[in-house]
C-alpha cells in the first residue's frame, strides 16, 4: 500500500471526528434526526478547516444504510465508497476546472437520473466561486427546483464572489479557524499513534504557525518527520519554519515596554540574520500585545499559551501603562505590517515601526496634563485667596424708546359734608324775619372748598438721555481674574507675564 500523508490519513470519518466546528455538526445532526433535510448546502471557511470533510461525511449520512442518519458506520462498503470518491450517486467537481456553462449543462442532464445505490444523488462543488456568471445562471433553476432525489453541496473559501441568488437558495455553514489548543492537542494524538515524539512545546508552535487550519497543521508535522525522524523539539520546528519561540517574542515585548530601542533593534537584527521571518514575528508582537491589552480590561484572561512565569514578568512590565498607551501601539504595528506585506525591506518598516511603538508609549498628552491638574486641585487649601468675581462686562444698548401718554382720571362724585345744625336753633313763629334767617346761615368761610369738576391737566414727563456705559473691561483681565485661574496661580506660585 502506497504511504499516505498525516491530512489523507487522518481525515475525519464521521460527525465525532470533526474537530472545531460544533455548530455545524450539531445543526446537521439535528436536521438529519428531524428529517429537515434541504436541497442545497454551503460550506465556508477558510482553508483546511474541513469543508471537503464535512460535506462527505453528510453524504455518508444521507446515503449509508438505513439512512439517512447521523450515527453511521463509517466502515460499511458505501462509507467507503464515497471517502475514496468511487460512489456513483456523489459526484465530487472541482469548481476551478469545471467553471462553463457546457459543465452545467452536463450536471443538469446528470441531475434526471435516479441514484444507482443511495436514497440521494449528490452533487459536491468544490470552490463554487470559481464558476462564470453565465455557469451560475445556467444553475439557478435546477438549484431552486431540483428533483426530489438530488441534493447540492458547495464549498468555497470566498464566499463574497458568489452570486446573491445562489446564496439564497443555499443554507450556509461558516466553519471557524481551529482553535490553537485543539490543533495542538491533536498533533499529539497522532504522533502518540504513529509512535513519534513531539514535544509539547513544539506541538503548540506548529498549531500556531497552522493558524487556525488542521491540514496545515498536519502537513507541518508530516514535514518534521521527515527532517527529524522520530523526536520533534520546538527547535527544530523554529529551524525548519522559520517560526519564532514564545521567549523571543515575549522578550521582544519587553523590550518594547521597557522603551529600550537599541535592545528591541538588536532582538530583531538577530532575528533577521538567523533567517527567521519577520512578518510572523510581527504578527506574534502584536498578538502578545493583544493579550495584555485585554488582561487590562479583563484581569482573568489567559496568556494565549506564554509559559506563566514569561505572562507574571510581562504584566507587570505593563501595569504602567493604560489601556490606550498599549492600543496605540497595536495600531502602529498594524500600519506596519500592512507596508512590511508589499515592501522588499521587511526589516526597514519593522525597525520603524517598534521606534513609533515606544514613542508613542512615552509620549505626554493632553490627557496626562488634565489628569495632574485635575489631582493637584484636591489639594488647593480651602483658605487660599481667591480674587473676587469680575463684574459683569457691561455692554452698550441703545436708548429705550419712550411713549409720553398723559393720563386723564376718572371724574369723582364730590359730596358736600352736611351743615351741622346750630346749637340752639331759634324757633320763629310764622315767617321768620331776614335777620334771623342771616343769623342762622353758616359763615362763609367755615364752607370746604368748592372742587373743580374739570379734568386736570396732564403732567409733562421728562425723558432723561442714557447714562454713557462703563468701560468694557479687557478679556485678557477677566481670563486671569478667574478664581480658578487664581487658585492655580496661588498653588504653583505662579505670575502673568505680559
Amino acid at each position: 500500500m502506497s504511504y499516505q500523508v498525516f491530512a489523507r490519513k487522518y481525515r475525519p470519518k464521521s460527525f465525532d471526528d470533526v474537530l472545531g466546528q460544533d455548530h455545524v455538526v450539531r445543526t446537521l445532526r439535528n436536521a438529519i434526526a428531524q428529517k429537515r433535510l434541504a436541497h442545497a448546502y454551503l460550506f465556508v471557511g477558510p482553508r483546511g478547516t474541513g469543508k471537503t470533510s464535512t460535506a462527505r461525511i453528510l453524504a455518508k449520512a444521507l446515503n449509508c444504510t438505513d439512512g439517512p442518519k447521523a450515527d453511521f458506520d463509517p466502515d460499511e462498503d458505501v462509507c467507503i465508497e464515497i471517502a475514496e470518491g468511487r460512489s456513483l450517486d456523489v459526484m465530487e467537481i472541482d469548481g476551478a476546472s469545471n467553471n462553463s456553462v457546457d459543465d452545467i449543462r452536463d450536471l443538469r442532464e446528470s441531475v434526471r437520473f435516479a441514484p444507482a445505490r443511495g436514497q440521494f444523488k449528490i452533487f459536491y462543488i468544490d470552490e463554487v466561486h470559481m464558476l462564470s456568471n453565465a455557469a451560475f445562471n445556467a444553475l439557478l433553476k435546477t438549484l431552486e427546483e431540483p428533483p426530489p432525489h438530488v441534493k447540492f453541496i458547495f464549498a468555497t473559501t470566498e464566499a463574497n464572489k458568489i452570486l446573491p441568488t445562489i446564496l439564497s437558495r443555499c443554507q450556509r455553514f461558516d466553519l471557524r479557524p481551529i482553535p490553537t489548543e485543539t490543533i495542538a492537542q491533536h498533533l499529539l494524538h497522532i504522533a502518540s499513534l504513529e509512535g513519534i515524539t513531539l514535544a509539547e512545546t513544539a506541538a503548540w508552535a506548529i498549531a500556531k504557525g497552522a493558524d487556525g487550519g488542521m491540514r496545515d497543521a498536519q502537513s507541518m508535522l508530516d514535514q518534521l518527520v521527515s527532517f527529524c525522524g522520530d523526536t520533534i523539539h520546538e527547535e527544530n520546528v523554529l529551524d525548519v519554519f522559520g517560526f519564532t519561540s514564545r521567549e523571543k517574542v515575549a522578550s521582544l515585548t519587553q523590550t518594547l515596554l521597557a522603551r529600550d530601542n537599541p535592545a528591541a533593534l538588536s532582538l530583531i537584527q538577530k532575528e533577521a540574520e538567523s533567517g527567521r521571518e519577520l512578518s510572523q514575528l510581527l504578527g506574534e508582537l502584536i498578538g502578545c500585545l493583544r493579550a495584555l491589552l485585554v488582561a487590562k480590561l479583563d484581569p482573568s484572561a489567559d496568556g494565549e499559551g506564554i509559559p506563566a512565569a514569561l505572562w507574571t514578568a510581562l504584566l507587570g512590565a505593563a501595569a504602567e501603562y493604560p489601556p490606550d498607551r498599549i492600543l496605540s501601539a497595536i495600531d502602529v504595528f498594524a500600519e506596519t505590517e500592512g507596508r512590511m506585506k508589499w515592501a522588499t525591506n521587511k526589516r526597514l518598516h519593522f525597525e520603524l515601526g517598534v521606534i513609533k511603538a515606544i514613542q508613542s508609549l512615552g509620549e505626554v498628552r493632553i490627557t496626562d496634563v488634565i489628569k495632574v491638574l485635575t489631582k493637584g486641585a484636591d489639594f488647593i487649601p480651602q483658605t487660599a485667596a481667591i480674587a473676587p468675581a469680575p463684574a459683569s462686562i457691561p455692554v452698550a444698548q441703545p436708548a429705550p424708546t419712550l411713549d409720553v401718554v398723559p393720563v386723564i382720571p376718572e371724574p369723582v362724585a364730590v359730596v358736600a359734608p352736611p351743615v351741622e345744625a346750630s346749637p340752639s336753633p331759634r324757633k320763629v313763629s310764622g315767617l321768620a324775619s331776614f335777620d334771623s334767617l342771616i343769623e342762622a346761615a353758616p359763615e362763609v368761610s367755615d364752607l370746604p372748598p368748592t372742587p373743580d369738576p374739570s379734568p386736570p391737566k396732564p403732567e409733562k414727563v421728562e425723558v432723561k438721555a442714557p447714562e454713557p456705559p462703563d468701560p468694557i473691561v479687557p478679556v485678557d483681565d477677566v481670563f486671569y481674574n478667574d478664581p480658578l485661574i487664581q487658585a492655580a496661580l496661588i498653588k504653583f506660585e505662579g505670575k502673568v507675564v505680559s
